[in-house]
């Protein structure tokens, strides 16, 4: 029964962090985020939020990391707020690696298919 909790939670998490990223925070570092997916835990205590962006720049992903833990408060506030939970989860968010993963393969099969 609680795996169904936690995926309803961690959907829940996800609609409301992509709705807060885009009214509430007005650091532009964070502007172009895309909240992919959302994981928590068992006992619902932490949350690791899996975001992309477009650019694949190392310097635009490092500025996104930092703006979104500088955000990371008024974030977790904000769900405090619109969550019925006994306790807000801790936020970490983490690149999602498979979207540039899977720009690279494509580069890759177009090279490919122009030999």
């Amino acid at each position: 029964m609680a795996n169904f909790r936690t995926g309803r939670v961690a959907q829940e998490i996800q609609k409301e962090v992509n709705d807060i990223l885009v009214k509430r925070v007005r650091d532009p570092r964070v502007s172009n985020v895309t909240i992919t997916e959302v994981k928590v835990t068992g006992d619902l205590q932490q949350a690791t939020i899996y975001y992309s962006i477009l650019s694949e720049k190392e310097k635009d992903l490092e500025m996104v990391q930092l703006g979104l833990d500088k955000a990371t408060g008024l974030i977790r506030r904000e769900l405090g707020q619109r969550l019925t939970l006994y306790k807000t989860p801790e936020l970490t968010f983490s690149l999602d690696e498979s979207v540039l993963y899977g720009s690279r393969i494509d580069e890759l099969l177009r090279d490919l298919n122009k030999e």
